[in-house]
């Protein structure tokens, strides 16, 4: 089952499509990040996001989405525009009929690392190791993404 695992951003949106077969055998199928000029008008960036992952669920046609659930801020400044993205691409999903599952932080590191605090090194080391992946994805947004995406395999079997 095709996953896409996004983690929402408005400057910066990482992406990660992986394959699950069961609870133990994942593939990477590809990464990387939908990204948007901080001079552009709000509702152009979130266009532009709308339109890049239409194109990659056209291109992927991915069974499930998950994505990073937003339940805490410690800047005003960020949420709301991380919550527009998440919007869009919420948005992005029902227009394609593809189910979405909400994961927080913890939830994500717990499922890729077994630890509720890792941080982003042991996220990035363990989706290497669970993706059998050669380097560690990179930038930290498709790494993230990766992981999410991991969540929901482990999730959904």
């Amino acid at each position: 089952m095709l996953i896409l695992g996004i983690d929402p951003g408005i400057a910066i949106t990482g992406y990660g499509l992986i394959e699950a077969e069961n609870k133990r055998k994942f593939s990477c199928i590809t990464y990387g990040c939908i990204t948007t000029k901080p001079d552009l008008h709000s509702e152009i960036r979130l266009k532009k996001l709308y339109k890049e992952l239409n194109l990659l669920i056209k291109k992927y046609k991915p069974k499930k989405l998950s994505i990073e659930k937003i339940y805490f801020f410690k800047n005003l400044k960020t949420f709301v525009p991380v919550s527009q993205a998440k919007g869009v691409i919420l948005l992005a999903a029902a227009n394609n009929n593809i189910p979405v599952s909400e994961f927080t932080p913890l939830e994500v590191k717990m499922a890729v690392t077994g630890y509720g605090k890792a941080d982003k090194k042991q996220v990035q080391k363990a989706v290497r190791i669970i993706l059998d992946l050669k380097e560690t994805p990179s930038p930290d947004d498709a790494a993230d993404a990766l992981a999410i995406a991991i969540c929901k395999g482990l999730d959904n079997f």
